[in-house]
């Protein structure tokens, strides 16, 4: 007479001990393939991104780091602080969209299910993503792309 301790999937049973071992196995190795995919994803992502007056372009990398700047000729037309703040929303709009693919591509790779993809997709907004700041310029407020409206 056999107790269920000793079949049937018990604790004391190496075949069924070996089937879990091997499932285990495989979700760890199919999350390590999963997190490489993710990464390499991340790591490749680049936005380039123009403001809507054609003033300036940039592109930023998978961190919201400027990579590249462009000036079109209407700086020519346009005060200084209004070049400026123009270049800064666009790299404030391009982190945006970077923070968004990045978000895509944590769901298709890894998942949101887990508690490491949660935590993941969480420090990719924090860090592209600040708290806007209610009393900073915010596009369409100054610049018409004719002049300047304070």
């Amino acid at each position: 007479m056999e107790t269920g301790a000793l079949s049937g999937g018990g604790i004391l049973d190496p075949e069924g001990a070996m089937d879990r071992m091997r499932a285990w196995k495989g979700r760890i190795d199919k999350l390590a393939a999963d997190t490489r995919a993710m990464s390499e994803r991340l790591d490749g992502l680049r936005v380039t991104v123009s403001d809507e007056h054609g003033l300036c372009e940039v592109t930023v990398d998978n961190t919201g780091a400027l990579l590249d700047l462009t000036l079109g000729r209407g700086i020519q037309r346009v005060a200084p602080e209004v070049v400026a703040r123009t270049i800064m929303d666009t790299i404030r709009l391009a982190k945006t969209q970077i923070a968004d693919r990045s978000q895509e591509i944590i769901a298709e790779t890894v998942g949101t299910d887990s508690a490491a993809a949660r935590a993941i997709a969480e420090r990719v907004d924090r860090r592209l993503r600040p708290e806007p700041d209610p009393d900073e310029w915010r596009p369409g407020s100054g610049y018409d792309g004719h002049g300047w409206r304070g």
